[in-house]
């Protein structure tokens, strides 16, 4: 005869085969559904000086019909104004354009990161 451990053990195997089996844990705790949980919104400041700056010069070619680029109405250092490259160019053009009116301590200063940045780039730049 059939014993009560063995029939235990065949309807067991037939529930298992046709239920899907039922996890004991939870995937999730239900509070994790609440908006406490949800990251904060970031508060940006829309008036910014970045935003408040962009695209003031696009109409410039239109009121001012068309005479000034906005290159001419950067202002900044002579070397700079509508230039751009790295900063070993950067020091070289400096050192040509207003080299011979620096101070000897920072032309020094200069000449020693243009040879510093000269060798590094050498060594470590894309080229390689």
């Amino acid at each position: 005869m059939w014993g009560v451990n063995k029939l235990f053990s065949v309807g067991r195997s037939l529930c298992s085969q046709l239920l899907p089996a039922a996890r004991s844990f939870s995937l999730g705790h239900r509070d994790l559904l609440k908006n406490h949980f949800r990251p904060q919104l970031k508060l940006t400041d829309r008036w910014n000086n970045k935003r408040v700056m962009f695209g003031v010069y696009d109409n410039i070619g239109i009121l001012g019909e068309f005479q000034a680029h906005p290159r001419d109405l950067i202002v900044g250092p002579s070397w700079l104004k509508g230039w751009k490259g790295n900063e070993l160019q950067r020091c070289i053009r400096k050192r040509q354009m207003v080299g011979s009116r620096m101070f000897y301590r920072d032309r020094e200063d200069l000449n020693k990161r243009i040879r510093f940045l000269y060798r590094r780039f050498n060594r470590y730049g894309k080229h390689r």
